[in-house]
C-alpha cells in the first residue's frame, strides 16, 4: 500500500479531504460563454486577453500553474515580468477564434509534468521568454494567413532560438489536506545574466460585486506571511522567505480603463499598473486587500537558477520552512512509488515518461466549473441587465442547469468547459489512477441539475443542446470493469445509479433523433465537426435530412452497452433481466434497419463499395447515398458485444424471451453473425456486422492507400487527396478533400478537422472493438494487414499493432525525434524541450504531427491506457 493509495482511501472514506485544494484554476476564463454578456453571443470579443487583466470575472478565475480550493474561493497562481513586456505575465496568451487562421490557439509553451491523483505532488513547466513577448506579431501574422496556410506558432517567431528564456518549474507538495508547500524554480537557459520579477499571487474570487452577498474577505500582511481570512474557510496563511515587497490591490473591475467610467479605489490590474507603469496609486497603502503579490525582484546568471519557497497553510506556523525540503522530497518519492507500481510491467523508459506525463496532463486539467444558467440569463441584481436577446438565445432552454463542480476539462485554455463525449473518454485513463474520481465524473453528468428534464446530456457551454455521441454508457461500463479489477469488488451502486439515468437519455435519443421512427438515427454533427459534405448540425443547404451511418451505429453501440449493464445488474436484481431483453430486441431492430430489413429503400450499406455511407433524404423524397469513405462508415465496428454461455444459464427469464424472439423473427436473427454457432469458450457474438461485412470494412481500414497511416487510422480516406469527393444536388456542387492537418474550411470556426487527421477517441474504440471480435473468433480468424501485404494477423495482433502506431506518435524514433513535435528541431534535439511531451487534440494523418489544441490531454490521454500492458 503506497502512501498515495492511503491518501486516496482516506479521501474516499471522508477521513481527510485531500482534494480540497488542487489545480482547479482554468488557464483561460476570458473569451468564454459564461463571461459573455454581449447581445449576440460574441464571446471572443466581449472579454479579450487585453481586457482580462482589468476585469473581475463573474464565474471563475484563471492563472498560470495555479491552484484553488474546490469552491474557488482562495486562488494562488504565478505571475512574471521580464522587465520588457508591456504587461506582467498573469495569464497564458493565444489568438481568438476570429484572429487565428485555424481558429483559437494558445501561443505559449507549457508542460504538465507530474501529478498524483490527490495532488499531493504536482509539477508543471512554463517557458517564459527574456525578450519582449511577441503578442502583436502573433496576432497580426495569424490574422493575415489564410485557411490553406499553416498557423504561425510562437516557435516560428524565433524567440526561443537563442535560449534567451526562463524555464519556470511550478511545484506543489501537500504536508496535509490544507497545508501546501510551493516551490518556484527559475532556470536561466541563456548565457547572459537576466532579471525578472517573480510574482506569486493570491486572491479571492470576486463573490461580492453581484448583488447576492456583500461579504468581502480580506488579505492582510503579517511579519513573514499574508493572512488569508474568509468566513467560510477560516484563516489561512501564505508564508514566504527572504524580505520581498508585498503588493496589495482589490480584485475589482477597472471601470476607468475599460469603460472610461472612473471609480475610487484600486483594481485587479493594480500590480501591473504599479510595476510596469509606475503608478503608485494603483496599490492599496493599507497592506491589505482582496488580491496580493509577493514581489521577488531577482537576477539570475546565465545557466544558473533561483528557487523561491512558499507555504499556504490553515495553521499559523512558527517555522514554516524548517521541514520544507524533507516534506517535498517525501512527496516526490511517494509519487514515484505510486507510478512505479502502476508501471511495473512497462520496461521502456520513454513509454514510462510519456504515460506519466499523460496522467499528469489529465490530473492538472481539472477545473472548478461554475455556470448557473438561470442566473446567467437573468443577470445579477448589482449589475446591468443582460441584453434582451439573451432570454431567447444561447442555452436559454437549459434553465435547470447549475454547475459548480470540479470537472475534467478537454483543454483548460482552448476548451475550458466540459464536453460530454470528451469526458467519457477522460474517465478511462483517470480510472487507472483514481477510479473514485472517474466514477464521480460519470455520475455527475446524470444528475438532475446537469441532465435536461427531457433526458439529454449537456454537450458544452458553447451550445448545451448540441448532440455528442452517446458514449456515456460505454464509459460507465468500462470504468466499472477497471474499478472492479483494481478494487477486487463490484460497485453495483455506481453502475445502477448511472444506468437508471441513462434510461432517460436512451429514451431521449429514441424520441428525438429517430426522425421517421424506423431505427435510423440522425443526431447532427455528433462531435465530428466537418467530416462530411455538410455541417450536419445546421439546416442543410439542400433541405431534407441525413440518415446517419454514425448516428445509427452509435445508438447500436449504446444499446449494447445498456444490455451489458442490465445483465450485470440482473445478478443482484432479476428485474433487470426484462430490461436486458428490451435492449437485446432494440439492438436487433437497429441492425435490421441498417441492413434494410422492413423499411422503404433506406440502405446505409453499399454493396458495390462494401462500405457504410450516410444517406441524404431530400424534400422531394429522393435518397442519395453520399459515398464519402470516412470514419462515419467505420463506426459500425464499435457496436459489438460478446456474451458468455454462463449468462444464459444463470438468467432463465432473459434466455426464454431471447429464444422466443429469435425463433419468431428469423429475419432479424440472421443478422447476428453466427448466433447459433458458439465461438471460443462457448461465447455468443452480438454485432452489426456479419463476418463478411466486417472483413470488407477492415480491408478498407487497413489499406495504407486509404485509412491506415503509420500513426493510426485516418478520419477520411486518403483516396480523396488527388480525387476529392463531389456531390451535386439541385445544380449546387459540394466537395470533400483529404486534409491531413489543419482544416481548410470554415465549418465550426475552422478550428478542428475530421477530414484526414488521426483522432485518439475513435482509434481507441476501433482497437477495443477488434479485441472484442477476437474474444469471440479467437486465433483462427485472420485478416490481411496491411491490405495487399499478404501478411495475415489475428484481430488481437492487429489491435496491438494499431495501438503501437498511436503510441509511436509520441515515442522517440531512431533519429531521436518525436513525430508529435513535427519539424521543429529545437523541440526534438534540445534536452530542455525534448524530454517533455504535448498531447494534442488530433494528429497529422501522414506525419503524426500534433494539431489543434496543444493540451487536449483529455481524450489523447488514452495513450496512457494503450501503453499499459493488457492483463
Amino acid at each position: 500500500m503506497t502512501a498515495e493509495k492511503e491518501r486516496l482511501i482516506q479521501d474516499r472514506d471522508k477521513i481527510k479531504n485531500w482534494r480540497k485544494f488542487g489545480p482547479y484554476l482554468t488557464d483561460r476564463q476570458w473569451g468564454t460563454v459564461r463571461e459573455d454578456y454581449s447581445p449576440h453571443g460574441n464571446a471572443w470579443e466581449y472579454i479579450s486577453h487585453d481586457a482580462a487583466r482589468s476585469r473581475a470575472f463573474r464565474w471563475g478565475e484563471e492563472g498560470i500553474g495555479g491552484i484553488s480550493d474546490d469552491k474557488q474561493i482562495i486562488n494562488f497562481a504565478l505571475a512574471l515580468w521580464n522587465k520588457k513586456d508591456p504587461i506582467i505575465k498573469e495569464r497564458l496568451f493565444g489568438v481568438t477564434g476570429n484572429e487565428g487562421n485555424h481558429g483559437e490557439d494558445c501561443k505559449e509553451f507549457y508542460y504538465y509534468i507530474d501529478s498524483t491523483p490527490t495532488h499531493s505532488f504536482m509539477t508543471m513547466l512554463y517557458k517564459y521568454p527574456q525578450q519582449e513577448f511577441p503578442y502583436s506579431k502573433l496576432v497580426e501574422e495569424n490574422r493575415r494567413r489564410g485557411k490553406h496556410e499553416p498557423e504561425y506558432e510562437i516557435m516560428d517567431t524565433g524567440i526561443f532560438s537563442d535560449n534567451k528564456y526562463f524555464d519556470v518549474f511550478i511545484s506543489y507538495a501537500k504536508a496535509d489536506e490544507d497545508d501546501i508547500l510551493i516551490s518556484l524554480s527559475i532556470y536561466n537557459r541563456g548565457k547572459d545574466t537576466a532579471s525578472l520579477n517573480v510574482l506569486p499571487q493570491i486572491w479571492f474570487r470576486n463573490t461580492w460585486s453581484w448583488g447576492y452577498d456583500d461579504y468581502k474577505p480580506n488579505l492582510t500582511l503579517g511579519k513573514d506571511h499574508i493572512v488569508v481570512n474568509h468566513m467560510e474557510l477560516g484563516d489561512h496563511y501564505l508564508f514566504f522567505e527572504e524580505k520581498p515587497s508585498v503588493l496589495f490591490c482589490e480584485n475589482e473591475t477597472n471601470t476607468g480603463r475599460l469603460f472610461n467610467y472612473h471609480t475610487a479605489g484600486t483594481f485587479k490590474d493594480g500590480i501591473d499598473e504599479y510595476l510596469v507603469h509606475g503608478n503608485t496609486d494603483a496599490l492599496n497603502t493599507s497592506a491589505s486587500g482582496t488580491k496580493a503579490a509577493i514581489n521577488y525582484d531577482v537576477e539570475i546568471a546565465g545557466g544558473k537558477s533561483k528557487t523561491i519557497k512558499l507555504r499556504l497553510s490553515s495553521r499559523k506556523l512558527k517555522n514554516a520552512f524548517n521541514d520544507f525540503d524533507e516534506i517535498f522530497n517525501s512527496r516526490k518519492h511517494e509519487a514515484d512509488a505510486f507510478y512505479d507500481e502502476l508501471q511495473l510491467k512497462i520496461k521502456d523508459g520513454d513509454k514510462r515518461l510519456i504515460q506519466r506525463q499523460a496522467f499528469a496532463g489529465m490530473l492538472w486539467s481539472k477545473q472548478f466549473f461554475y455556470y448557473d444558467v438561470a442566473q446567467w440569463l437573468k443577470g445579477d441584481p448589482a449589475q446591468p441587465a443582460p441584453p434582451a436577446q439573451r432570454r431567447h438565445g444561447r442555452n436559454s432552454e437549459w434553465v435547470h442547469l447549475n454547475n459548480a463542480d470540479i470537472i475534467s476539462m478537454p483543454d483548460k485554455w482552448e476548451y475550458p468547459w466540459y464536453a460530454a463525449w470528451d469526458l467519457a473518454f477522460h474517465t478511462i485513463p483517470l480510472a487507472m489512477v483514481d477510479p473514485e474520481f472517474a466514477k464521480q465524473q460519470l455520475v455527475l453528468f446524470t444528475k438532475e441539475w446537469y441532465m435536461h428534464p427531457n433526458g439529454q446530456i449537456p454537450a458544452y457551454e458553447w451550445a448545451l443542446g448540441d448532440v455528442n455521441p452517446p458514449v456515456h454508457g460505454w464509459a460507465t461500463w468500462r470504468v466499472y470493469k477497471i474499478d472492479q479489477k483494481l478494487q477486487g469488488k463490484n460497485d453495483y451502486r455506481f453502475l445502477e445509479e448511472v444506468f437508471q439515468k441513462l434510461l432517460l437519455n436512451f429514451t431521449w435519443w429514441v424520441n428525438k433523433k429517430d426522425y421517421n421512427g424506423n431505427n435510423i438515427f440522425q443526431g447532427g454533427f455528433l462531435g465530428m465537426d466537418n467530416i462530411g459534405v455538410f455541417d450536419r448540425s445546421s439546416k442543410l443547404p439542400t433541405g431534407g435530412f441525413i440518415e446517419q451511418s454514425d448516428g445509427t451505429s452509435w445508438m447500436a453501440m449504446f444499446t449494447l452497452n445498456m444490455l451489458r449493464m442490465s445483465l450485470e445488474l440482473a445478478k443482484q436484481n432479476t428485474v433487470y433481466e426484462s430490461l436486458a431483453t428490451k435492449f437485446f430486441e432494440h439492438f436487433l431492430y437497429i441492425a435490421g434497419a441498417m441492413a434494410n430489413v422492413g423499411n422503404e429503400g433506406i440502405n446505409l450499406w453499399d454493396n458495390e463499395d462494401e462500405f457504410f455511407y450516410d444517406v441524404l433524404h431530400t424534400p422531394d423524397d429522393q435518397r442519395i447515398r453520399m459515398k464519402v469513405r470516412s470514419m462515419v462508415g467505420l463506426i459500425p465496428l464499435f457496436a459489438v458485444e460478446v456474451l458468455d454461455e454462463e449468462v444464459f444459464q444463470k438468467m432463465p427469464q432473459f434466455t426464454t424471451r431471447l429464444e422466443w424472439f429469435l425463433k419468431n423473427r428469423p429475419d432479424l436473427a440472421n443478422l447476428i453473425s453466427r448466433w447459433g454457432e458458439k465461438g471460443k469458450n462457448e461465447r455468443h457474438l452480438l454485432s452489426l456486422l456479419r463476418g463478411h461485412r466486417m472483413k470488407c470494412l477492415l480491408k478498407r481500414m487497413l489499406d495504407e492507400r486509404e485509412f491506415l497511416s503509420p500513426y493510426g487510422i485516418r478520419a477520411l480516406s486518403k483516396v480523396y487527396d488527388e480525387n476529392p469527393y463531389e456531390l451535386t444536388v439541385n445544380s449546387s456542387k459540394f466537395s470533400v478533400k483529404y486534409t491531413p492537418g489543419d482544416s481548410d474550411t470554415s465549418l465550426f470556426g475552422g478550428n478542428s478537422n475530421w477530414r484526414g487527421p488521426i483522432w485518439f477517441p475513435v482509434n481507441y474504440l476501433l482497437i477495443e472493438s477488434l479485441q472484442r471480435f477476437h474474444h469471440y473468433y479467437g486465433d483462427d480468424f485472420k485478416v490481411e494487414h496491411p491490405t495487399g501485404s499478404g501478411n495475415m494477423l489475428t484481430l488481437k495482433q492487429i489491435a496491438a499493432e494499431l495501438s503501437e502506431r498511436l503510441v509511436k506518435i509520441f515515442t522517440v524514433d531512431k533519429d531521436g525525434r518525436r513525430a508529435v513535435n513535427g519539424n521543429y528541431d529545437q523541440l526534438n534535439t534540445d534536452k530542455n524541450f525534448s524530454q517533455y511531451v504535448l498531447f494534442y487534440e488530433y494528429f497529422h494523418g501522414d506525419s503524426g504531427r500534433g494539431v489543434g489544441a496543444s493540451h487536449q490531454t483529455g481524450w489523447t490521454g488514452l495513450v496512457a491506457k494503450l501503453i499499459q500492458p493488457r492483463r
